[in-house]
């Protein structure tokens, strides 16, 4: 699933599509992206002409495109979705499953998913905050961020900081591959409980967070295929900067010793064993590294 800086990538190529631009016709060209609109596609498409889109918005790893009227479109990228821009009449790219046509005769928008794990769904009254996500915390890019008082939280936790991380109830937007690299920045294990981290290790790895989404905005975020490409199609290039996440057998940038990669909530975690030394009751509990078999070395 795209993290907060791909989101934040994508938000910024729509504003210039969408923004003060009326719909005028909506094509669902498969029903699965809009399935929860329960009245059904035609419905779905019919309930959205005539608005007009203000400013997309964004918090954590949740898009929402606001209308004039109050109400707002919810965007759930999934693993695949993406926006893309085209003239009218051009073909659709491959996998295109709903089209925005506007009042103003210009480029069309069109939501193009092929996993079709994402959707897009109206929240009534959510163009403020959908009430849909009113529960996902605040991003580090969020103005009223409180890096304090979530370092604070965390500090209360004993679950690890990587979980810590992860919880979009806790701090939203980072997922795997930031929450990697923070805490490869920051020397710290992924297992190490919240509630061992001193105050300056929490407020150092939310800030490391911020930090390396910052940089990989910069570079557009990070595409690993043709699954997450800005509206015109380009990809990120962050995934050329990365010095934990994926990069397993390859030197640490900082130290020399070879990335590991490990079992992780039903994923992988990227860690210099060297920079970040597994705390005590991980380094004893017999965890391997992925691949890993019994009597090897």
């Amino acid at each position: 699933m795209p993290e907060l800086p791909e989101v934040e990538v994508v938000r910024r190529g729509l504003r210039p599509h969408l923004v003060g631009r009326r719909i005028v016709a909506v094509e669902i060209l498969h029903p699965r992206p809009v399935r929860r609109h329960l009245a059904g596609p035609q419905d779905f498409a019919a309930t959205l002409i005539g608005r007009e889109f203000a400013e997309p918005r964004r918090r954590g790893k949740y898009l929402w495109l606001p209308f004039v009227d109050g109400d707002a479109l919810l965007v759930h990228l999934g693993m695949s979705g993406q926006f893309r821009t085209a003239d009218p009449g051009l073909p659709d790219a491959r996998h295109t499953r709903v089209r925005f046509t506007f009042g103003d005769g210009g480029h069309e928008v069109r939501f193009v998913d092929q996993r079709m794990f994402g959707g897009l769904s109206l929240s009534v009254g959510g163009a403020e905050l959908p009430s849909e996500i009113a529960h996902i915390a605040l991003d580090p890019f969020d103005p009223e961020f409180d890096i304090d008082g979530i370092a604070r939280r965390i500090r209360t936790k004993r679950s690890g900081i990587k979980r810590l991380l992860l919880d979009q109830t806790v701090v939203s937007g980072i997922g795997n591959i930031y929450a990697d690299e923070a805490l490869w920045r920051s020397r710290l294990h992924y297992g190490k409980p919240g509630d061992t981290l001193t105050r300056a290790s929490a407020v150092g790895v939310l800030s490391a967070a911020r930090e390396v989404m910052q940089d990989a905005l910069s570079e557009g975020g990070t595409s690993f295929d043709a699954l997450y490409v800005n509206v015109n199609g380009e990809s990120g290039y962050f995934d050329r900067s990365l010095n934990a996440y994926g990069q397993e057998g390859l030197p640490c940038p900082r130290c020399g010793t070879p990335i590991r990669r490990e079992a992780f909530m039903n994923r992988s975690s990227y860690r210099c064993p060297r920079c970040q030394r597994a705390p005590r009751r991980h380094a004893t509990a017999g965890i391997r590294p992925v691949g890993h078999r019994l009597g090897q070395s």
